[in-house]
């Protein structure tokens, strides 16, 4: 206790505060300058903890004169998003096809995320009626996440029949047919773009041996498009009955027509297997 001078009152001493308390109290005021967005994420937590995952289509899908439908479907939040997911859509008529993706079963496609920004399907003329489609958001492992429906409509009018052909006098002397021409280049991979869509490759095979035909489609694909040889020529083998027969592989349906194009692109590209396997493919 000290006495106030001429009062005679005496007061409580005031200690001085530890100079350490000042450090502390300065570095934490520093740490909320600099980072305020880490304290506030302590206090308040992230928002976007437990947001569902999402597939939106529209009701219904009309397509138009050419037969084309865009199929505008979203799915959010991207960011929360699992590595390799993908949309499968079932439903499609079985004359139809989609502009990005495989087919994995009678009317049942697989496509990649990367594509629904610009997909379409293609429908042939004569149809009629509606298509229910249902849209699933699916995992790498295949797990759906989200699911959606919309109605595909079919209605397309059929083309009008061609004019009669014109009389022997009238018909115009046919003007000669264009040279053809030379098969593209093959493409020239540098070292590191090879060993790129090699791994893809590899890749590729992994989840092919799983029985994850689709996700493994999307990776031979990328090799293939990347000019590897192999890419085309394993991505082919998932069309090819005598493969699937030979690889035990169940549940997918061939497709002969798409093994034929991924074959002639293998040869493309140099596959010395690829004359042999479209051999077996005609026979």
């Amino acid at each position: 206790m000290e006495a106030s001078k001429g009062s005679g009152v005496a007061r409580p001493a005031v200690r001085p505060r530890p100079r350490a308390a000042y450090c502390l109290a300065g570095l934490v005021a520093l740490a909320a300058l600099l980072h305020p967005a880490e304290i506030d994420a302590q206090s308040t937590g992230s928002l976007d903890r437990g947001t569902p995952l999402r597939i939106v289509a529209p009701a219904t899908i009309a397509p138009l004169e050419t037969g084309q439908a865009r199929l505008e479907f979203e799915v959010s939040p991207i960011e929360a998003l699992p590595p390799n997911s993908f949309v499968r859509i079932r439903g499609l008529p079985e004359a139809g096809s989609l502009s990005d993706g495989y087919a994995v079963a009678l009317g049942v496609w697989a496509v990649p995320l990367r594509a629904l920004a610009s997909l379409k399907a293609t429908l042939p003329q004569g149809l009629s009626g509606r298509a229910p489609l249902t849209v699933q958001l699916v995992s790498a492992d295949g797990v759906v996440l989200a699911e959606t429906t919309t109605l595909l409509t079919l209605d397309i009018a059929k083309p009008p029949a061609p004019p009669p052909p014109p009389q022997a006098a009238e018909r115009a002397v046919a003007p000669p047919p264009p040279p053809v021409e030379a098969a593209p280049p093959r493409p020239r991979l540098s070292a590191e773009e090879r060993q790129r869509a090699e791994k893809l490759v590899v890749q590729g095979d992994r989840y092919l041996e799983s029985g994850n035909v689709a996700i493994a489609r999307q990776f031979f694909q990328r090799a293939a498009d990347a000019g590897l040889a192999l890419g085309a020529l394993r991505l082919a083998a998932t069309f090819d009955p005598n493969e699937l027969s030979r690889l035990g592989t169940q549940g997918v349906v061939p497709s002969p027509a798409d093994a034929r194009h991924w074959y002639e692109r293998a040869k493309l590209l140099g596959a010395p297997e690829a004359d042999e396997r479209l051999a077996r493919l005609t026979n």
